[in-house]
């Protein structure tokens, strides 16, 4: 039983140490609850009882007023000797669901005296009112940890679940000693904030910074440029520290470019926590395996193996939107929706007891979407606002999603009447997905009579992985999701690998996803391949095309490219295809919604400091933002630092 606070407002009490605040809980329980410890997992408080009616009973409701009283996520547990013996549980609990909730497993985790519960419809497992999540407690004492199983087989998702279970006792040594770092005492005679750029300043990929005060080192994603080979990875030579130091790395999102080089730090001996939302530990574990197994077998040394992402998701710690969470003395994080990708958010940082608030849009769509509701807009307080600026530009402006909807239409018709077939490369996370809706969309019109619509590469899984979260997904997706009409297991979609891409290509009226986007590896890579001379068939671009890539030389006009075949030898291969660029669909705001964003976000920011985004751009909307929305305005470079306060 958890009980939390979503409330983004100021926090009503100081801070305190652990010890005040277990006299505080111990203060405001009668002795009815029969506490039998108070222990700290990390950021939350976990109370163990041996009476767990005590709190489920009762009118009272104390544990959720001592939540919001202290702006702490508190979870209830039975105290171990009052925990049935597991085979018996399972029996009792298997008695307790209805067979309607499709469970896939149950396992016991001891370390937190949680059962982990997968089902296709965990709203059962739940009940009405949280009865039977409640019973199960009654009568098991085990408390249930419940998760949905994705609508299509994800063999990543089960292997992630798995490997968290079976680490769960380091992961409850991590977190206990996590929590001696967040909850100790720190004083400093000085009081100040700054900001270290390490990377995606003036530039695209590689998202890093350092957000430091007396107290506090906190990195703010961590990633890689992949379409810059002879420079990909963020200034870390630059820390003045050893990682060790850190007190804790928050990701935005699971692009490689804001998190793929994460798992470098746990190489390099860092082992703090990592903070995150759910969907995004598993997108970013996904891509991260991708990358170490495409490097290898391109005959290229990763700069870290799977082992450390192993280590990485060991140390993640998850967190819902709108959740406030101490992640040090003087920190707190709370994640916004920001309508990019799954799980994707802007990072709000209050440093101090209000002293500054730093608000971290990230890739942001301020703009309408297939799959995510609108934005967040509200936060709790901004002094500085570092927006990014992918489409900042003064020409920058995409055009209507419907629009792009009638071309892309357009372009599969016409390709599919000569004969010809139709490739969309697509970034596994968030586009594939965003393409997959709109092509699904066409199919339930009835526009795709004759097409076949095959998905390969890595957004297979990833779609499989949306269908495991659809509460962050929007709400009419949500719906078909909970009532077994997912859209990603549409009939029009037909899940291939690489020994059958022929057969695909030789079958004729296909429309090809396959990441990635770029061009720069994967599947759509091999199809490209394989089609480039074909004059009859297309290549559609839905996304940002990176300096150097593939996809960027196509689009510049480049019809002759060497590549080498699968023998490992170099030929010239001459581009017949016909190759289209549709922006409508990015993830990304223009340059209009950029806008549109800074005169409605709420505060108004005091300072905007502008990053991803190439050189030109961000010192351009820099220079704009200032002099046209009177807001003080700054395009950093990488190693500069600025102090904020």
């Amino acid at each position: 039983m958890e009980h939390k606070t979503n409330s983004t407002k100021e926090p009503a009490v100081p801070r305190m140490s652990m010890e005040e605040i277990t006299a505080f809980i111990k203060e405001k329980l009668p002795k009815t609850c029969q506490v039998s410890n108070v222990d700290f997992e990390g950021p939350e408080i976990i109370l163990y009882t041996k009476n767990p009616k005590a709190f489920f009973n009762s009118t009272e409701n104390y544990v959720g007023k001592i939540a919001f009283e202290l702006k702490k996520k508190i979870t209830i547990r039975t105290d171990k000797s009052q925990l049935a013996d597991p085979s018996d549980a399972k029996k009792i609990i298997e008695k307790l669901i209805p067979a309607e909730a499709e469970v896939k497993s149950i396992t016991f985790i001891d370390p937190f005296h949680q059962v982990s519960i997968e089902a296709g419809k965990p709203g059962l497992v739940i009940g009405k009112g949280g009865e039977t999540s409640k019973n199960i407690v009654m009568q098991t004492g085990w408390s249930p940890k419940i998760l949905r199983a994705p609508t299509s087989d994800s063999e990543f998702l089960t292997g992630i679940r798995y490997h968290l279970n079976k680490h769960a006792g380091e992961r409850k040594k991590f977190l206990q000693e996590i929590s001696q770092r967040i909850y100790r005492k720190a004083t400093a005679k000085h009081d100040w904030v700054r900001l270290t750029a390490l990377g995606a300043f003036r530039e695209i990929g590689r998202s890093c910074m350092l957000i430091e005060t007396p107290i506090s080192k906190v990195m703010v994603d961590c990633g890689i440029n992949t379409g810059n080979k002879d420079d990909p990875y963020p200034y870390l030579d630059a820390l003045n520290f050893p990682l060790s130091e850190l007190d804790a790395v928050v990701i935005s999102h699971a692009h490689m470019d804001h998190q793929g080089f994460a798992p470098y730090l746990y190489r390099m001996g860092y082992r703090g926590p990592l903070y995150c939302t759910e969907p995004t530990r598993d997108l970013m574990g996904l891509l991260q395996f991708d990358y170490v197994d495409v490097a290898m077998k391109q005959g290229v040394e990763p700069p870290y193996t799977e082992k450390d992402v192993k280590e990485l998701l060991k140390h993640v710690i998850v967190r819902d939107y709108r959740e406030v969470t101490d992640i040090t003395p003087d920190m707190r994080v709370t994640f916004f929706n920001a309508s990019h990708i799954l799980g994707s958010s802007s990072v709000h940082l209050h440093v101090g007891e209000g002293g500054h608030n730093i608000v971290y849009s990230a890739d942001m769509k301020y703009g309408p979407t297939r799959l995510f509701d609108a934005m967040d807009l509200n936060y709790p307080r901004t002094e500085t606002l570092i927006l990014e600026s992918t489409y900042a530009g003064e020409n920058d402006f995409q055009p209507p999603r419907e629009a792009d909807d009638r071309k892309l239409l357009s372009i599969i018709t016409d390709t599919l009447a000569k004969g010809g077939n139709v490739l969309i490369p697509v970034f596994a996370i968030g586009r594939g997905q965003e393409v997959a809706l709109v092509l699904e969309d066409f199919y339930r019109k009835g526009l795709l009579p004759k097409a076949k619509v095959y998905v390969d590469g890595l957004t297979r899984e990833a779609s499989a992985i949306h269908t495991a979260y659809p509460e962050y997904l929007r709400q009419n997706i949500q719906r078909r999701i909970l009532s077994n009409d997912s859209p990603f297991t549409s009939p029009v979609f037909n899940m291939v690998t690489g020994k059958n891409r022929d057969d695909v290509l030789t079958e004729g009226h296909a429309i090809i996803l396959a990441s990635s986007g770029m061009l720069n590896g994967g599947a759509s890579l091999d199809y490209f391949q394989r089609m480039a001379e074909d004059e009859r068939s297309a290549l559609v671009f839905t996304g940002y095309q990176g300096d150097g890539t593939l996809g960027r030389k196509l689009q510049g006009g480049i019809r002759e490219i060497p590549m080498a075949d699968n023998k490992g030898k170099t030929k010239m291969v001459n581009v017949k295809l016909r190759v289209e660029s549709l922006e409508g669909y990015s993830g990304h705001s223009d340059r209009g919604q950029l806008l549109n964003y800074i005169r409605n976000v709420n505060p108004k920011p005091k300072r905007i400091l502008v990053d991803h985004g190439n050189r030109l751009k961000t010192v351009a909307f820099a220079k704009y933002i200032s002099q046209h929305l009177g807001i003080s305005s700054t395009a950093m470079r990488n190693l500069d630092t600025m102090r904020l306060r």
